[in-house]
């Protein structure tokens, strides 16, 4: 499946670290009857998703939620720890940005969105990309065409929502 818009995101669980050490979170039940951001993106700690990425998201999550966005999570194929880590190195948690460790990758295959780039060392790696999800549907979508992070930012999809 190659995700597009109008469609129903895959029910999903994923790994995470909370203060009360490992649980998951279960996808459906975070995009039930809400309107969420997820973006994706191929690394934690990478350049382009560390200096770029997240902070765009970081920067416009006022903005979000004043167009109703409830929540904004960032996906990443890597461990919960790394991504608890992560959350935490770049001002993620602070801002109230959950961390979805696809861990096996599952669901960005389901989604495809994987690719490999065995340059750098990325192997089943999620595709850098934004989208709105209302209730479940994909309701606007933006995947990165190249390398770099100029239409899955915070401030590109924005646009997009009008």
């Amino acid at each position: 499946m190659t995700l597009n818009v109008g469609d129903k995101l895959p029910e999903a669980t994923f790994p995470m670290m909370g203060a009360e050490g490992p649980g998951t979170i279960a996808l459906a039940e975070k995009l039930a009857g809400r309107k969420v951001v997820i973006f994706g993106l191929p690394g934690a700690f990478s350049r382009t998703c560390d200096a770029a990425h997240m902070p765009s998201f970081i920067r416009t999550k006022d903005d979000f939620a004043a167009k109703g966005v409830d929540e904004i999570m960032c996906l990443s194929v890597n461990d919960p720890f790394v991504m608890k880590a992560w959350g935490a190195s770049t001002g993620a948690d602070d801002a109230g940005i959950t961390m979805l460790a696809d861990a096996d990758g599952g669901f960005t295959k389901s989604v495809g969105m994987d690719f490999d780039a065995g340059v750098v060392g990325f192997y089943g790696r999620s595709k850098r990309y934004a989208m709105v999800v209302d209730d479940g549907v994909v309701t606007h979508l933006n995947i990165e065409p190249e390398q770099g992070c100029t239409i899955s930012g915070g401030e590109a999809l924005l646009d997009t929502m009008g």
